[in-house]
């Protein structure tokens, strides 16, 4: 057992290793830019350490005590088995997820398989070539696991005086191990980053540790605080504010203000919010991307084009999050998942069922899925239609029935609109891997299952939509917003990849007149500005900036761990457990560092402490919902 136990150390040692610089040969442009392997293979060798001592530690120090029974010795060599096919699970995974989200497996893994059925059905139709590699590699290591756990010898009987002995060192090493450090602080994936590429710092870890690190940080809602530091309520609540230039609200709602609109309608407008997946303004010809969005570019020249819009996020929730509830990026995951969110969370559904309308959210796949129809139909929406309503689809792939599917359904139900004004989300899906979409409607380039090619056919859709809208009853009585939720493939030599954040985002129909508007704003600008647009006079929490007054002027995004809070050109990081960085920001990938500015990283922790707070204290509501106390 003793040997068994020291094979397995050195042997997931090797593995750990030998994967981690073929991960760093991989990326051995960014790992020369950031450095070199030395920081890599020394905090690497301390995430294993800490891992094997958590696997192996008790192995080692029943050894002295059981070693020599030969039942003791079998189930510690099919545990030790067990352990490893779970390390080279991990690993073997952990290219394709760098490749799809520029990091190593974290708590996007665990959340996948929540929903087998699209996620396996994606990774069969686009991915077989990894599928049939990777279990290739998992029998090859599993063989070898067998080989070298399974059928060992029992020990020889230990001295009786020299077991304790032994005992008590493979304790010792075990926590010191496990623990990392003699400082204040055990070890965590903070005490092993050394640059300013996020991925990079993911590099010392191994997998099995940064999926484990992302359960146990998710079995309670993380705490901004124990992340990024502390502030006072009453001083981070007068900040963001300040910023959003509202006044005092009350104790329990403390950003509920009434919102006056920039004009009058004597008939409420419709409206409509169409976000786009995966569209980011790498692919966006108008905003200096591929031209690949022909339909767009030519909507925005009618519509009121914002330049410089920025998601506060990477996931598809934490997008809806912001232009549905206008509610910030925060550490904490995403408010359509988090379960305090499921009724009474303010969106705009709400505020506008006061006015008299109705909600409907239309969507190409299963709603079930982020918990979308948990979150949705809790607050305030009225009428849900995902893929089992749709009836006859052209298209079905593996996340749902295709985009021109989702948008017949969006146009029959504008062109029947009831007596009472609608507010309509329209969340699109063909823009994701495995990349599939109807033929005939586009000519795609080189492979067809590209991301290139399916926002060509995401693009067209949109475009074939706009054509039947512009000759609808309906088009003068609604207002669009059209906004991509995030970037694909999110990553960068950066702590904040600012450019993989820039996103599409225009208002048209109805009167909106064509502007094309160079402002800095954020998705979480957008639900307050159409208030003001569709004229309605209304009370909320929102802390969006009404863009057809002097807003604009900053953003704040969430990159895994990491919270970027821009203003004008100056970007100011928060990191766990950190001081602020701070640097001057040219588009699209210039970070100058600059000496931090105290009152911007103040203005900038107090965004990244907000959102949980006012959670955690249910004060992101109306006050006809909030519980009583």
């Amino acid at each position: 057992m003793r040997d068994l136990t020291l094979i397995f150390i050195i042997s997931s040692l090797c593995l750990l290793t030998l994967s981690r610089c073929l991960l760093a040969a991989w990326q051995w442009r960014r790992v020369k830019q950031g450095g070199g392997m030395l920081p890599i293979l020394k905090g690497g060798l301390r995430i294993d350490a800490h891992q094997i001592a958590i696997i192996a530690g008790i192995p080692a120090i029943l050894a002295p005590w059981i070693g020599h029974f030969p039942l003791a010795v079998a189930i510690t060599g099919w545990w030790f088995l067990l352990a490893w096919l779970l390390l080279v699970l991990l690993e073997v995974s952990t290219p394709q997820f760098i490749h799809e989200y520029d990091t190593r497996p974290n708590r996007i893994y665990v959340e996948y398989l929540k929903h087998p059925h699209e996620v396996f059905g994606m990774l069969w139709k686009g991915y077989k070539a990894v599928i049939f590699g990777g279990v290739a590699a998992l029998a090859l290591f599993a063989w070898l696991g067998h080989a070298l756990f399974i059928g060992a010898a029992a020990d020889g009987a230990m001295l009786w005086w020299l077991r304790p002995i032994i005992s008590l060192a493979a304790a010792a090493l075990t926590f010191l191990a496990i623990r990392g450090t003699l400082g204040h602080r055990p070890i965590n994936p903070s005490t092993v980053a050394y640059c300013g590429d996020s991925m990079l710092n993911a590099l010392p870890l191994n997998s099995l540790y940064s999926v484990s690190y992302a359960v146990y940080s998710m079995k309670n809602e993380r705490s901004a605080e124990d992340v990024y530091g502390k502030m006072p309520a009453g001083d981070m609540n007068d900040i963001v504010r300040g910023c959003a230039d509202i006044g005092p609200g009350p104790a329990a709602i403390p950003t509920l203000h009434l919102q006056e609109p920039r004009s009058k309608r004597a008939r409420p407008l419709n409206v409509v919010m169409i976000v786009q997946e995966s569209l980011g303004a790498q692919y966006v010809g108008n905003l200096g991307g591929a031209n690949l969005t022909p339909c767009l570019d030519e909507l925005a020249r009618t519509a009121w084009n914002f330049t410089r819009a920025y998601a506060t996020g990477t996931r598809s929730v934490r997008g809806l999050e912001a232009v549905v509830a206008g509610f910030p990026p925060t550490v904490s995951d995403a408010a359509l998942r988090l379960s305090g969110a499921q009724s009474n969370f303010f969106t705009m559904a709400q505020v506008l069922k006061q006015h008299g309308y109705r909600s409907r959210f239309i969507y190409g796949g299963e709603a079930h899925f982020d918990n979308m129809k948990s979150f949705f139909l809790g607050n305030g929406f009225d009428d849900l239609y995902d893929l089992p309503t749709f009836k006859n689809p052209a298209f079905v792939g593996t996340w749902g029935a295709s985009d021109e599917d989702m948008f017949s359904k969006l146009h029959s139900l504008l062109d029947a609109t009831p007596e009472q004004p609608t507010f309509t989300l329209a969340f699109s899906v063909s823009n994701h891997s495995p990349w599939e979409y109807p033929g005939g409607r586009i000519d795609p380039e080189g492979d067809p299952a590209t991301v290139e090619n399916t926002v060509r056919y995401a693009d067209w859709a949109m475009g074939h939509f706009f054509d039947r809208a512009r000759e609808s009853d309906y088009w003068d009585n609604t207002v669009f917003l059209i906004v991509a939720d995030h970037d694909s493939r999110v990553g960068g030599a950066s702590l904040v990849p600012l450019r993989h954040f820039h996103i599409p985002a225009m208002i048209l129909g109805a009167d909106v007149a064509p502007r094309r508007d160079g402002r800095l704003i954020s998705q979480i600008d957008l639900p307050p500005t159409l208030l003001s647009i569709m004229g309605l006079r209304c009370e909320h929490p929102m802390i969006g900036q009404d863009l057809t007054g002097n807003g604009g002027g900053r953003a704040m995004m969430q990159y895994g761990d990491n919270y970027g809070y821009l203003q004008g050109d100056q970007l100011v990081v928060l990191e766990p457990h950190r001081e602020a960085s701070q640097y001057r920001y040219e588009a699209p990938a210039n970070y100058t560092p600059v000496p931090a500015d105290p009152g911007l990283a103040r203005t900038a922790l107090a965004h990244a402490l907000w959102p949980n707070w006012v959670y955690r204290n249910q004060g992101y509501t109306l006050p006809h919902l909030r519980p009583k106390s």
